[in-house]
Parts: structure tokens; C-alpha cells; sequence
């Protein structure tokens, strides 16, 4: 049987990187995004059909309960069930303590943590029907260390993870498991937040025991082993994706 998942943020960067690997792998798709990213979601959804695989796209934002829950209400139109949901849509920007707007506080626990909230309330009743589901949150290394000018971005990443591992407990007698992915320094558009100087690639590569900075594509691999029935007695996990910055 064909394996379906939806996919968050997947216009650009990790989201399109996972798109084309499930694709890949097997999979038919409903991605969604922004209005905003509307073309470049297109042309993602073209590169997976280009790969054989049936895909559907989804204007919509994870901030919004009723978005979250017409993208679960389409994707089952359009695919016919669910197998698995990646919880990728996040935003970053940086600013200092000091600085930082609660505003800016709001909209990132909002879209990075409430997002992830919603989505997962929505697809869960499908998912507890069939006794069947993988839904794999996209965290980050920053749960784990941040860096100066993230502290909302690490509390909402921080939130992720700590979500993972409850809705894991509450799921699982469902035979739905819950995983998290922290990547690293990932060279996407959201990433080069991080990249802003030679330096500070330079001291990326130097601290990563890899020494070199990661790619979207670094991240498929963990993402489809969640999403898999290789995983089927993995759950409530953080794994980092980072090239070897950090030990936990």
C-alpha cells in the first residue's frame, strides 16, 4: 500500500528537501505553505509528480486552527488517508532579549509550537481510527543550545521536543508514534540567520565534527526513518541532526 503524508512548510529548504526524498521513497504528498510561497510550492509539488508520485498542494497556515484543520480535511480528500504527518512550517527572527517585541515572541511560539499543536490535533482523529500514524516534528538544535538573538526561537523548539515526548505517551496506544529531529546548521534561506559572516561559517565547520555546515538534504534520511516502519518502536525521541555540534 502507498504511503501518504503531509508536509508543512515544504515550499523551500528542509521542507521541499523532505518532499523530494518521500517522494523518492514511495510516498504521495499534500504539501502545504504560506500564500505567500504559493509559486515555489508549485514548483516543489512539480519536482515530486515529476518523480512519479501523486501530490497535492495546500495554501495554509499552521498558525490558524481552521487552516490546520482544512489541510487535514484536503489531504484526505485528495489522497484518501493519512499515514504520516512532518510538522516542518517555522520561522526565525533574531533579536536580542533586549530587543525582542512580544510581538515577535507571539507569532514564533505561535507558527513553531501552536503550529505543531494544531496540526496534530487535527490528523489525530483520522490516524486513532485506522491504529495507524507517524508524525515526526521538525525541532531543532536550538531546543537544545541557542545562540544569542534566539531566545523565542529555542523556547518555542524547546516546546516542540517537550510536546513530542507527551503527545508520544498519549498516542501510542493508538500504534501512532511521535518523533522530533533537531537539525543544526542547515544552509537554507531561515539557516543563513546563522551564517550571517565568513566567520561565523568559519566557526561552524571548526565546532561540527564533520567540519563542514549541513545540507536540507542531511535531514531526509532521520526524517523518512521516522516516518517508516523501520521506526515502528521509536517514539518519544529528539535525535540531533547536527554534524556532531552537541551530545545529548
Amino acid at each position: 500500500m502507498t504511503r501518504h503524508a503531509i508536509i508543512t512548510g515544504a515550499s523551500r529548504g528542509i521542507g521541499r528537501a523532505i518532499a523530494l526524498g518521500l517522494a523518492g521513497r514511495g510516498y504521495d504528498l499534500a504539501l502545504t505553505d504560506i500564500g505567500p510561497q504559493e509559486a515555489t510550492l508549485a514548483q516543489t509539488a512539480g519536482e515530486v509528480r515529476a518523480l512519479g508520485r501523486r501530490c497535492i498542494t495546500i495554501l495554509a497556515d499552521v498558525a490558524k486552527p481552521e487552516d490546520c484543520r482544512r489541510t487535514a480535511a484536503e489531504a484526505l480528500a485528495g489522497l484518501g488517508h493519512v499515514d504520516v504527518l512532518v510538522n516542518n512550517a517555522g520561522i526565525l527572527k533574531l533579536a536580542s532579549i533586549e530587543d525582542l517585541t512580544p510581538e515577535v515572541w507571539d507569532q514564533t511560539m505561535t507558527v513553531n509550537a501552536r503550529g505543531v499543536f494544531q496540526m496534530t490535533q487535527a490528523v489525530m482523529p483520522h490516524m486513532r481510527e485506522r491504529k495507524y500514524g507517524r508524525i515526526v516534528n521538525i525541532a531543532s538544535l536550538a531546543a537544545r543550545t541557542g545562540g544569542p538573538g534566539q531566545s523565542h526561537y529555542a523556547a518555542s523548539k524547546s516546546a516542540v521536543v517537550g510536546f513530542t515526548r507527551v503527545s508520544s505517551m498519549e498516542l501510542g496506544q493508538y500504534g501512532i508514534t511521535v518523533n522530533a529531529v533537531c537539525p543544526g546548521i542547515i544552509v537554507t534561506e531561515m539557516g543563513m540567520n546563522n551564517l550571517r559572516d565568513p566567520e561565523r561559517v568559519a566557526h561552524f565547520e571548526r565546532v561540527t565534527d564533520l567540519h563542514r555546515l549541513g545540507q536540507p538534504e542531511d535531514v531526509v534520511g532521520p526524517v523518512a526513518f521516522f516516518a517508516s516502519d523501520d521506526s515502528a518502536f521509536v517514539t518519544g525521541q529528539a535525535l540531533n541532526v547536527d554534524g556532531g555540534i552537541f551530545y545529548s
